[in-house]
């Protein structure tokens, strides 16, 4: 039970058994026009404002005011919950190691690690999930479960939260951004943050390069040393030599292909693409969140939300701890606190976190018994028997806690929680209909979330907190 006393256990979603499903067209996702150098003539007409309705099946979402964002904070590796968002002070040396002694937070009766102390005054604004499990020890499965809702081994990819979400709120439902309605700061982790089924269209875009150093060099955006007013020469010079585009004025493709580029430069040269320029936040800002990769990808996110576009993901690495994992910790957790803390922060201050879902966690926790013994040297395992997640903004309730783990955090004692219940609240509160159809290339019946008819395990909606 939370503090509400509220289970929110549901036994069942369910289906809608009408409705049809529709193969969408192939067309080149606005990443590979990107990477192939924007202007290439061809790969541009091939991309040049198509559009696919979506024909999925959809009922009416309770969110009277839908989420528009997520930022998912990827621990990539798996963090520990005990010395993060659960800790267990007195469960012995041999599980807490160093981190005896946790912080209370601005909220009463919850404590987080003691090198988290800007999250702590922090935690009237999110909450954490202490009884996440799926049982998977094995990092791309547990990564593709925790960020699909599904288990492995069907012969189906299906696709992540990400390019679901890409699909119901990107551009066939009314998105006109210029940037990738789903961007990965900075590189992508593989098939289990791709986009399945669903095709090379809502794939993330990956911005490679590194926000804490200037410039941000973003594939296909920005070049390093190549200045704005070169880049506008040679779009200009381009024009005089394309003889072809000059004879062949009031051409229909011609005039799509000229459409296309213009956005390609738009977005290169015009206000868009100025969205990965951080020299336009103040120092002092920067500074908050902390001039590193992690500090400066956060920055980056509450840009890009700010600008609409509807799904960032940060693939934060360095939490695969197996060896020396305390000396890790003491290093990655104040870089962790100063990012996400100053994150929630600049979200509130802009009036953004109530439209924008922030979503922390990895593919699983770290074992909670301490392996002392060389080479290991204090290190974590991965454990997915019980982990933590934290959620805020965007229609989640702040200040609570969810489930919980027993007394040295090896097992769920209370409320499980498993990541198609987290997923499935999430496309909630962003208005997308958890058992909307997705368009299948074979045309089979696939719904957005699975349901207990389909193998998945469901402990239920966190109504608790929405």
């Amino acid at each position: 039970m939370n503090s509400d006393g509220n289970s929110g256990v549901l036994s069942s979603y369910p289906r809608r058994t009408t409705g049809k499903t529709s193969r969408l067209g192939e067309v080149i996702s606005r990443r590979e026009a990107i990477q192939r150098g924007i202007v290439g003539a061809a790969g541009l007409y091939i991309t040049s404002g198509l559009r696919f309705p979506i024909l999925a099946n959809t009922k009416p979402i309770k969110s009277i005011v839908p989420a528009k964002s997520v930022i998912q904070i990827w621990m990539w590796g798996g963090p520990s919950h005990l010395d993060t968002f659960d800790p267990k002070p007195d469960a012995g040396n041999d599980y807490t190691g160093p981190f005896n002694k946790p912080i209370a937070t601005n909220v009463e009766g919850i404590m987080i690690n003691e090198l988290l102390p800007l999250l702590a005054k922090q935690a009237d604004k999110y909450s954490i999930i202490r009884s996440m499990t799926h049982g998977n020890n094995s990092h791309e499965t547990a990564s593709y479960l925790v960020q699909t809702g599904r288990k492995p081994g069907d012969g189906q990819v299906y696709p992540c939260v990400g390019a679901v979400t890409a699909l119901f709120k990107g551009y066939e439902a009314g998105y006109t951004g210029l940037i990738p309605p789903y961007i990965v700061l900075t590189g992508p982790q593989g098939r289990f943050s791709e986009a399945g089924f669903l095709g090379s269209k809502y794939k993330p875009f990956a911005t490679g390069g590194d926000p804490a150093r200037t410039p941000f060099v973003v594939e296909g955006v920005v070049a390093q040393g190549i200045t704005e007013k070169r880049q506008s020469s040679r779009r200009e010079l381009l024009g005089k030599l394309d003889t072809l585009r000059q004879s062949l004025q009031g051409n229909p493709e011609i005039e799509a292909l000229e459409q296309c580029e213009k956005q390609a430069y738009d977005l290169i040269l015009g206000d868009a693409g100025k969205v990965f320029d951080l020299s336009e936040e103040k120092k002092e800002l920067r500074d908050q969140y902390g001039m590193n990769t992690f500090g400066q990808s956060c920055l980056v996110a509450r840009r890009l939300v700010e600008r609409g576009v509807p799904y960032v993901t940060i693939n934060y690495k360095g939490w695969d701890t197996h060896k020396d994992h305390f000396q890790a910790m003491r290093r990655k957790l104040p870089e962790l606190d100063k990012g996400f803390a100053t994150l929630l922060q600049d979200l509130s201050d802009r009036d953004l976190l109530g439209s924008t879902i922030v979503w922390w966690g990895g593919e699983f926790g770290r074992t909670p018994k301490v392996d002392w013994q060389a080479p290991w040297n204090g290190g974590r395992g991965h454990y997915g028997k019980v982990f933590s997640t934290v959620v805020a903004g965007g229609g989640f309730k702040g200040g609570h806690v969810v489930g919980a783990s027993d007394e040295k955090g090896e097992t769920v004692k209370d409320r499980p929680v498993y990541p198609v219940d987290l997923i499935g609240s999430m496309y909630e509160l962003l208005g997308i209909d958890p058992d909307a159809k997705l368009p299948h290339p074979q045309g089979l019946t696939v719904y957005a979330t699975p349901s207990p008819a389909d193998g998945a395990t469901v402990g239920g909606r966190l109504e608790e907190i929405m």
